[in-house]
């Protein structure tokens, strides 16, 4: 995992400025039948082929729960401890911040060409033009997803990481300070395409949104764990596309909740619109929770204490 393999070690830049920078599932698995295959033949070769198999090389056995040549489990734990320990102190002091200004943001995870992008670029439209948005765009290299937000009129900074596979809640803070935010508004972070590292760094955000499409697959919650467990919201998207692609909708979201029982599912296509109400609808709700947090904070200590 990062925290152990040195992947900060390239450049980091901020908008264009050079910066320096768990559990198992047991028993067997069942998949979606191929088009000339039985759905008792699925099961039969489901049960022949149990989760834990001889034909297995488990680096994630041990309880560091990965691998790093020549270096002990213990040292690992300890490693990773440390620099989840750091980034945990900057991404208090970015959600202390968020929640004194009633900023609701949001980190938009996922492999990459789920449709992230496309997805913020239809939300922002949709969304009231009052509405002060916000977008903080991570990637390797290149302005390119941040210039695309940008053309709906919102303000976009793009962070690249380098050789980096994640963002991080230090590069979230120093870009707060870059934007400037004003009161009340909404913040979407569109992490790195990644369904591993990102899951274990928090950003101080009020929700991990993990993005997944349809067409890669319902089994992906079983083989990025960590990143469904460590979601609130799971938006299934490219819905649009399932006349023409084997996808079986109910075992992916049985496998999330697997994984999470209280994650929440949404189904949209972010191109033709469909299921956008429903995710506009859950923004907004989330975005009067933060108003009423910040209220809680102004008004605290109680008067006459």
């Amino acid at each position: 995992m990062c925290t152990t393999c040195g992947c900060r070690s390239g450049v980091m830049r901020i908008g264009g400025k050079r910066r320096q920078p768990r559990h198992k599932l047991e028993g067997t698995t069942p998949y979606r039948a191929t088009a000339n295959q039985t759905a008792d033949a699925r099961s039969t070769a489901s049960a022949n082929h149990p989760i834990h198999s001889h034909d297995l090389i488990d680096f994630g056995s041990g309880v560091a729960e990965t691998h790093v040549p020549g270096m002990r489990q213990s040292r690992i734990v300890k490693i990773e401890r440390d620099i989840l320990a750091k980034n945990n102190h900057y991404a208090d002091a970015n959600r202390r911040y968020l929640t004194e200004h009633g900023i609701f943001a949001l980190n938009l995870v996922s492999s990459p060409g789920s449709g992230k992008t496309t997805l913020l670029v239809q939300t922002i439209a949709a969304l009231p033009a009052a509405q002060p948005i916000y977008v903080i765009e991570g990637d390797q290299q290149t302005e390119n997803d941040a210039l695309r937000i940008r053309a709906t009129g919102a303000r976009a900074l793009q962070i690249n990481t380098g050789k980096g596979c994640h963002l991080d809640a230090d590069m979230v803070g120093r870009a707060l300070q870059q934007l400037n935010l004003q009161e009340s508004s909404l913040l979407f972070i569109e992490n790195v395409g990644n369904l591993v590292c990102p899951a274990s760094f928090d950003l101080g955000e009020a929700h991990k949104v993990v993005v997944l499409s349809i067409t890669e697959g319902e089994d992906k919650p079983l083989k990025y764990p960590d990143m469904f467990r460590a979601a609130d919201l799971m938006i299934l998207n490219k819905c649009d596309l399932m006349p023409y692609l084997a996808y079986d909708l109910e075992l992916a979201i049985d496998y999330a909740h697997r994984i999470n029982p209280t994650l929440q599912v949404i189904q949209l296509s972010a191109v033709t619109g469909e299921g956008m109400p429903a995710w506009l609808a859950w923004i907004k709700a989330g975005h009067r929770r933060m108003q009423a947090a910040k209220s809680k904070l102004k008004d605290w200590p109680p008067h006459g204490e």
